[in-house]
């Protein structure tokens, strides 16, 4: 069962080929930096999520 669900019909291989075109093509100084903005807006985005949360249950109070 090498086949990931989440990505549909994709497996380990497919995978391997796609991280070493990204690496070709970005180079190995520029994926930490797409990284770590990466891990910016995910976390942005779930500061933002608890934020609307935090909101709607002092609405209902």
């Amino acid at each position: 069962m090498d086949i990931l669900l989440f990505l549909g019909g994709i497996g380990w291989g497919e995978i391997v080929v796609i991280a070493l075109v990204v690496l070709l093509f970005f180079g190995g100084k520029k994926i930490p930096e797409m990284m770590r903005g990466i891990g910016k807006g995910v976390k942005s985005f779930k500061d933002g999520m608890n934020g609307i949360e935090e909101k709607e249950e002092e609405e209902k109070k």
